[in-house]
């Protein structure tokens, strides 16, 4: 009797678990972005100029849309306009084609656009890495790119960021068919592209912390054994 009733649990938890797979990518795929920064502490960054490619799971995603997401210090940074190029065609993002919030409850794009494709303020404000900070604001723009439906060929693009303090995701959303009004596919908000700093820049960086860091050991060191002496 107990081991029916195991056995009967067991199936129930994986057909449970199959049910919430199948509900998480929807009956037509969603979009993927590679390379893709899964999250702190150790995202995939990649410096501008930056290459992605893009594609769908299963059939194609129509009126495709890119979704640009900085940071304030980002947008204060801009020296120019964003460019985002594909083979066969261009976009470009003025500072002033970015909106600002900082409500964490707004959606991203605003309602009205999107059917179960928006994102919050509050979760683009986490995994770009400044929720909880001083400054967590956040810019955003939304335009259409490519020119022609996304497949699950994967298509490149480059993504330019003039800004002397560079950090940046890259979104996108679709329409699961042609007759679609509103925008019912997108990139999994855990799963955004990401343009940084040069690698330069980077390592620059961490060798100032790593310096920092041995001068604060070193100190420690010191302090220690100068109380130790009688």
């Amino acid at each position: 009797m107990k081991r029916t009733a195991y056995i009967t649990l067991t199936v129930l938890l994986v057909l449970s678990a199959s049910a919430c797979l199948v509900k998480a990518n929807g009956g037509t795929g969603q979009i993927r972005i590679e390379p893709h920064s899964s999250g702190y502490p150790s995202p995939i960054m990649l410096s501008s100029p930056a290459t992605f490619n893009i594609t769908v799971q299963t059939g194609s995603s129509y009126d495709p849309q890119i979704l640009l997401v900085m940071t304030n210090a980002s947008y204060l940074g801009l020296t120019g306009n964003v460019v985002v190029q594909w083979a066969t065609g261009t976009v470009s993002f003025a500072p002033a084609d970015f909106t600002m919030d900082d409500t964490n409850g707004n959606n991203v794009p605003s309602n009205g656009t999107t059917n179960g494709a928006s994102y919050t303020v509050a979760s683009l404000k986490d995994h770009i890495g400044v929720s909880g900070t001083a400054d967590d604001a956040i810019w955003w723009a939304l335009k259409s790119f490519l020119s022609g439906p996304i497949t699950t060929t994967p298509t490149a693009f480059n993504i330019t960021l003039p800004s002397t303090n560079p950090r940046m995701l890259v979104y996108a959303l679709g329409k699961s068919s042609l007759t679609a009004e509103l925008f019912d596919m997108k990139v999994p908000n855990t799963l955004p592209g990401l343009v940084v700093p040069e690698p330069a820049t980077i390592l620059a960086t961490l060798a100032s912390f790593a310096v920092l860091g041995l001068f604060a050991y070193r100190h420690k060191i010191t302090s220690h054994t100068h109380k130790l002496k009688p």
